[in-house]
């Protein structure tokens, strides 16, 4: 059984397809990776994929139970989401922000425990925050701000992650440092993995899987061996692509 299954997914944003027909499945220990050109529909299809968007045709199922099923907190346990970009609603400290990760294993109006802290400062070290955690989220950098989301996630602890632009205002280290532990954690725990990247050699090297979305009813995917080549990318980015072979590692590069 697949951990994520979509089937037919459409959706219209003003009555323009953004989305048609659209079909796939991941399995655990899976990392896919998201490749298409701005307004073609990664970030509405994570959304529809989390639950956040209803699709206007297809159906979206999560361990075999189409995601209309679960209430929120058990949906919740089960998929995670990354969004493009945060935004500081109130204001908290970093070690606040990071425990609303716990959120869906709490029951209603619980309090924080202590290895629920613990579980956090945890999480913190992990991205190299743990010695902002009495930071107010205000202060922090774009790329730390990137970290604590992901720090957020990780304590959430769901079965299949889906990061829109994980890498966003992160500098070469922290991508390629922040992009091992998730790609390590999904493969060692056996969940699943569907990130949107505008850079193909970030998913050559992280991902097993890639979804081409070429425009609103033309996809191309499945394993990166098949799916990236120079031929399939000059079809995506309109655009002449080449390509170097750097110690037995394919890199790709504008003509």
């Amino acid at each position: 059984m697949s951990l994520l299954h979509a089937k037919s997914i459409s959706v219209s944003i003003e009555s323009h397809s953004v989305i048609s027909n659209l079909d796939i499945s991941i399995n655990r220990g899976e990392c896919w990776g998201i490749l298409g050109a701005n307004g073609v529909g990664k970030t509405t299809l994570l959304h529809v994929l989390a639950g956040l968007r209803k699709a206007d045709a297809g159906e979206v199922c999560v361990d075999g139970h189409p995601i209309s099923d679960f209430r929120r907190k058990e949906l919740y346990k089960r998929v995670g989401i990354l969004f493009q970009d945060s935004y500081d609603s109130f204001p908290t400290t970093v070690l606040e922000s990071a425990l609303t990760g716990r959120f869906p294993h709490l029951p209603y109006w619980a309090i924080n425990s202590t290895e629920d802290i613990r579980l956090c400062m945890d999480a913190l070290a992990e991205v190299s925050l743990s010695n902002m955690a009495s930071r107010e989220v205000c202060t922090l950098s774009g790329g730390e701000r990137r970290r604590l989301a992901l720090a957020t996630l990780i304590i959430q602890h769901p079965k299949l992650w889906l990061l829109d632009e994980p890498t966003n205002h992160l500098d070469i280290h922290y991508q390629t440092s922040l992009l091992n532990l998730i790609v390590n954690k999904i493969t060692t725990l056996s969940e699943g993995l569907l990130m949107s990247l505008h850079d193909v050699n970030l998913l050559v090297r992280f991902c097993s899987h890639a979804l081409l979305m070429i425009d609103h009813e033309t996809q191309i995917h499945g394993e990166i061996s098949e799916v990236i080549t120079i031929e399939n990318l000059e079809i995506l980015y309109q655009h002449s692509i080449r390509s170097v072979n750097d110690g037995g590692r394919i890199l790709y590069y504008l003509a």
